[in-house]
């Protein structure tokens, strides 16, 4: 698979994911709006794939731009286009702290960035199957794994791999994937345009789920572990994830099934102490009202659109990142050490 976000010939290509499952288009962005609009229509979303596009945008704005002020403007913008994501935010600013050593810095930053998570969504997928399968097998005594996964955290939510989703197909690998239940994932259905296709790439055994049936089917016995991704996860493990997850975390504890956050290290944002500090982004009406284009309420029907809710740690078993497992359901936290 082609990445889902890279520099190419001095432009930044990425997938543009609006267009699955039925297309598959490559954007090729020179412009610093046209990035700025790809982020918020949804062409490029995940956290790590994020992150990657704002040290990108950087860098487009340090090639193109003489004026170190103009880069900095335009870098603002770029940070701000979507709240709750903190890589966004992140990878912006890392690029942009080497602006003052020329544009060749600002561009090696923004590519150790992309490698980065490359390295790390590797590093994730081999730390969490480990965890999964020995969550699995010390709860049911089985060998294969069942899991309910929400939205879309895989390779398209990063430049490869992916997060949670990568976990899975690490799993799938190992040959002890029994089973993944990909929620729908209301409203844009990330789940069944993106992680069943995803899957169907995989050649992972699946069945998409309707968002409402997740509880049930958990209740029911029907998986073994859920994975979520993350957006932002506050010192205390409290976690922003699409809309949905806190839902799902408590289907999970009502039934007994593990509840894994997965996601870099990068999300991990010990400047926010727990989730009544992150900014929930509000989404237009016209996501809820309509589907692909196609209206389904009526004319005028005004909406809440929440893009993201926060888990509290309290329903999280363990947070695995690429550097470590921070088990919250024996006290573990963010803000504990990293490991040496």
């Amino acid at each position: 698979m082609i990445r889902t976000i890279d520099w190419v010939d001095d432009e930044i290509h990425l997938i543009d994911q609006t267009r699955l499952p039925d297309e598959l288009v490559v954007l090729r962005i020179n412009e610093l709006g046209v990035l700025i609009d790809a982020i918020v229509r949804l062409a490029v979303r995940g956290a790590p794939a994020l992150g990657v596009a704002g040290a990108l945008g950087v860098a487009l704005l340090a090639t193109r731009l003489p004026d170190e002020g103009a880069v900095r403007d335009g870098a603002a913008r770029l940070r701000a286009a979507r709240p709750t994501a903190v890589n966004l935010a992140w990878g912006t600013d890392r690029a942009l702290a080497r602006l003052g050593d020329g544009p060749g810095a600002v561009l090696a930053e923004a590519l150790a960035i992309r490698d980065e998570d490359i390295a790390s969504c590797a590093a994730i997928a081999v730390r969490g199957a480990d965890l999964a399968q020995a969550l699995v097998r010390e709860a049911t005594g089985r060998a294969t794994v069942r899991v309910m996964t929400i939205c879309n955290t895989g390779a398209l939510a990063a430049v490869e791999r992916g997060t949670a989703l990568g976990v899975v197909g690490e799993l799938h690998a190992r040959g002890v994937l029994e089973e993944v239940l990909p929620l729908e994932t209301r409203p844009l259905l990330q789940g069944a345009r993106l992680t069943a296709w995803e899957l169907t790439q995989m050649r992972a055994p699946f069945r998409l789920l309707p968002d409402g049936a997740a509880a049930s089917v958990l209740a029911r016995g029907l998986a073994d572990i859920v994975f979520i991704g993350a957006d932002r996860v506050a010192a205390n493990g409290d976690t922003a994830n699409k809309i949905g997850s806190f839902s799902l975390a408590l289907g999970a504890r009502y039934a007994g099934v593990p509840l894994l956050v997965i996601a870099p290290e990068s999300t991990v944002d010990l400047g926010t102490a727990t989730g009544a500090g992150i900014e929930i982004e509000e989404r237009a009406a016209d996501e809820v009202t309509s589907i692909r284009g196609v209206r389904i309420a009526p004319a005028g029907t005004r909406t809440l659109n929440p893009a993201f809710d926060v888990t509290p740690a309290s329903l999280i078993t363990a947070i695995v990142t690429d550097r470590r497992v921070i088990r919250t359901d024996r006290g573990g936290r963010p803000s504990d050490p990293l490991p040496a």
